[in-house]
C-alpha cells in the first residue's frame, strides 16, 4: 500500500501504528541542495573537503561539480519524516539510531531530493514501541537512490505519566 497524501499520516496507538508495516509513504516535497546550504552544513560539522564546498577545484573533479557530504543528505530524515508521519499520539518519539546507511549515489549542488518510508516493522517494548523504517533518499531524474538508511525509532505511549519502564526501555538513567 502507499499514501501519497499531502498531510501526514497520524497513528495515535501501537495497533495504528502496526496497521502501517508494509505501507510506503511519500513521496515528500523536492529540497533543492544550494551550495549555500552545503556550506552552512561543512561550517556546521567542520567538513570542508573541497568536493564539497569548492566549486572550481570540484569542477575538475570526478562528478564536475561539487557534491553534498553524506550526512546532509541522512540530516534531512527528520524533517522529511514529519512530512509523512506525525507522532502526535504518543507521549513522545525518539530518534533512537541507525541499523544500517548506505551512501548509493552522489547528490550535485543544484540537485532536488526528496524521500519516502516505508515502517518495515513495530516491535512492542515496555512503555512503547521500537520502530524500523526503511528511508529511501531520492534524486529527481536519477535511476538510483542517493541514500537507503534503516532507521530506528522509540515512541512512548501517552500516558498521564511516564513510569520507570520508558526509561529502562532506553537504558538510560533518570
Amino acid at each position: 500500500m502507499t499514501n501519497s497524501s499531502a498531510d501526514p499520516v497520524r497513528p495515535s496507538t501501537l495497533a495504528q501504528l502496526a496497521a502501517l508495516v508494509g505501507t510506503v509513504l511519500g513521496p515528500t516535497d523536492w529540497h533543492e541542495v544550494t551550495q549555500q546550504r552545503i556550506d552552512a552544513f561543512a561550517d556546521a560539522t567542520g567538513d570542508h573537503q573541497w568536493i564539497h564546498v569548492d566549486p572550481e577545484r570540484a569542477a575538475n573533479g570526478p562528478f564536475g561539480t561539487t557534491i553534498a557530504h553524506g550526512n546532509y543528505s541522512l540530516s534531512l530524515g527528520p524533517f522529511f519524516t514529519g512530512q509523512l508521519i506525525a507522532f502526535d499520539g504518543f507521549a513522545h518519539a525518539l530518534n533512537y539510531g541507525y541499523n544500517k546507511v548506505r551512501f548509493t549515489a552522489p547528490l550535485p549542488v543544484g540537485s532536488r531530493i526528496r524521500m519516502r518510508a516505508t515502517i518495515t516493522a513495530v516491535h512492542e517494548i515496555a512503555g512503547g514501541a521500537q520502530v524500523l523504517n526503511k528511508l529511501t533518499f531520492e534524486r529527481e531524474g536519477a535511476a538510483k537512490p542517493v541514500l537507503v538508511v534503516e532507521a530506528v525509532g522509540f515512541l512512548a505511549e501517552r500516558k498521564e505519566k511516564p513510569g520507570r519502564e520508558v526509561a529502562d526501555a532506553l537504558g538510560s538513567e533518570r
